[in-house]
């Protein structure tokens, strides 16, 4: 499977998971490397862009998607 476009410069990744590698390289193996479209973070980059990914947003927090992405809806 292909690599998500947003694994390379993830702020998530470079910074959140920095001083928990074991932890990172699971969420980059079922999310980045993995099924992409379950990652809460590519699914709001495909909705509404990756300038709008919360940095504090963990791939499998995918209950925040749909607030995310209404919030920026009514922002706008």
């Amino acid at each position: 499977m292909n690599e998500c476009p947003l694994t390379e410069g993830c702020i998530f990744f470079n910074d959140k998971m920095k001083q928990m590698p074991s932890m990172s390289s699971i969420y980059k193996q079922r999310y980045c490397n993995g099924d992409m479209t379950q990652c809460a973070r590519y699914r709001v980059f495909k909705e509404i862009g990756r300038e709008n990914v919360p940095a504090d947003l963990y791939p499998n927090d995918t209950a925040r998607v749909p607030l995310i992405i209404e919030e920026f809806e009514g922002s706008g």
